[in-house]
């Protein structure tokens, strides 16, 4: 279903409070990196800093081709601060799915973690300040799932819970989401969650998802983590500023790609510039980053199916080696200016084609063997003429050899030099 379509759909739906009941299989609360220091109220509102994390995924070079123009994300999480100035203009009317007396149309934000969420994605020039988002041209939808991760919130039925975020996904689907943030994980499977992640695949919307943190529990398992573990969901794990996920991040199947995670700098919901996640990686800004991304593959290929969208990020992220995926790293680091770029084929090394049915293919190319074919030739060609052939032939290949070469090496000559992060995907290192 197009963008146009759907969006037609959604304003025939009504705004209703949809249930909200709690599960007992708990889901992951917002990355205890969200306290940041560099809030505090005797703090400067501003820093004329710029989000070192625009680097790393080449902002320049995707908003040269996108900005997110006419693309709604939906960010289901704790809301969105109305008030800051950071978000003016591109907050659209959302929906509170807590019940506990705030704002129903979930522009507010008693914790901040949505709010910093937004700010990754559509962040607004301000005077004073350097932040700014990736997707800055988006609609940003909050739909509001809980108050806080407190175990107050949580015994009075404000916390997370596998229906909310269910329920917080299907509303989004419904009205006109073309990207639903979810940065929360669960370990159990939920058949609730399941259903919408699928639910918002039918409608056209891709669910981009947290892949899960280490930090609440050290101790806690490599595996699946849910809803990014739907196979209709895009899974995200926290990269370094080298763009490789760490020990901070829980590994497993669930992961597609990796995003910038750490040293996040983005805003709050008391109206400051902050800094989140400096002493490790956390998921939940990494999957802000992702979703920026979709919006502007979203922006450039409007008509692509929400698989697709997925697909073009996995396919062009930025990995060792182009036909292998891992538990840790995904397909590797997103690149959105190469996800909007891309012209896929049949060649196309990484994850299996959308496009094309390419799920009994070989993913690495062949190489190519020459062999001599001691069978008589059909032609008739004299010995003497078969020698001058070949003998042309090879002389042409070695002349085309050199102009290659030396194209090659004034081409290196040209390049900038880049900064090496030891050990990254940045460096031949790696």
């Amino acid at each position: 279903m197009s963008r146009a379509a759907r969006r037609g759909r959604a304003a025939l739906l009504p705004v209703i409070a949809l249930a909200a009941g709690m599960l007992a299989v708990p889901l992951a609360a917002p990355d205890e990196a969200h306290a940041a220091d560099s809030c505090a109220a005797e703090d400067a509102a501003y820093t004329t800093e710029v989000p070192a994390a625009l680097a790393l995924v080449d902002a320049a070079g995707a908003n040269a081709l996108a900005t997110g123009d006419g693309v709604v994300v939906a960010i289901v999480d704790s809301g969105i601060d109305v008030g800051n100035p950071h978000l003016r203009g591109v907050q659209i009317s959302g929906v509170n799915l807590v019940g506990d007396g705030e704002r129903v149309d979930g522009l507010s934000d008693l914790t901040g973690h949505g709010t910093a969420i937004a700010g990754i994605i559509a962040s607004q020039p301000v005077e004073g300040s350097g932040v700014v988002g990736l997707a800055p041209d988006v609609e940003l939808m909050s739909v509001r799932v809980f108050r806080s991760d407190s175990d107050q919130d949580a015994e009075a039925g404000f916390g997370p819970s596998a229906q909310k975020i269910a329920d917080g996904i299907r509303y989004a689907a419904d009205h006109g989401a073309d990207v639903i943030n979810v940065s929360l994980s669960q370990e159990s499977d939920s058949s609730e969650l399941r259903a919408a992640v699928e639910h918002a695949a039918a409608a056209g919307a891709l669910v981009v998802a947290s892949a899960g943190n280490r930090k609440a529990d050290e101790d806690a398992p490599d595996a699946a983590r849910y809803p990014a573990g739907y196979a209709q969901a895009l899974g995200v794990t926290a990269a370094d500023d080298a763009g490789r996920a760490t020990d901070a991040s829980v590994h497993g199947p669930q992961v597609d790609v990796a995003a910038p995670g750490q040293d996040v700098l983005t805003i709050a919901a008391n109206g400051k510039d902050c800094l989140y996640a400096a002493e490790a990686p956390a998921s939940s800004y990494a999957t802000g980053y992702a979703s920026a991304a979709a919006a502007l593959v979203v922006e450039t290929h409007p008509e692509d199916s929400a698989a697709s969208i997925a697909y073009r990020l996995m396919a062009t992220a930025l990995r060792d080696n182009a036909d292998a995926r891992d538990d840790v790293n995904g397909w590797g680091f997103i690149q959105p200016a190469a996800a909007i770029t891309l012209l896929p084929d049949r060649s196309t090394r990484g994850p299996v084609s959308p496009y094309f049915d390419t799920a009994g293919s070989t993913i690495a190319q062949p190489e190519v063997a020459l062999e001599t074919d001691s069978t008589p030739s059909g032609f008739l060609l004299t010995r003497e003429t078969a020698v001058f052939i070949a003998l042309g032939a090879a002389t042409l290949l070695g002349v085309l050899g050199i102009l290659i070469v030396r194209r090659r090496r004034l081409a290196e000559a040209k390049e900038p030099a880049v900064e090496a992060r030891a050990g990254g995907l940045f460096t031949d290192e790696a």
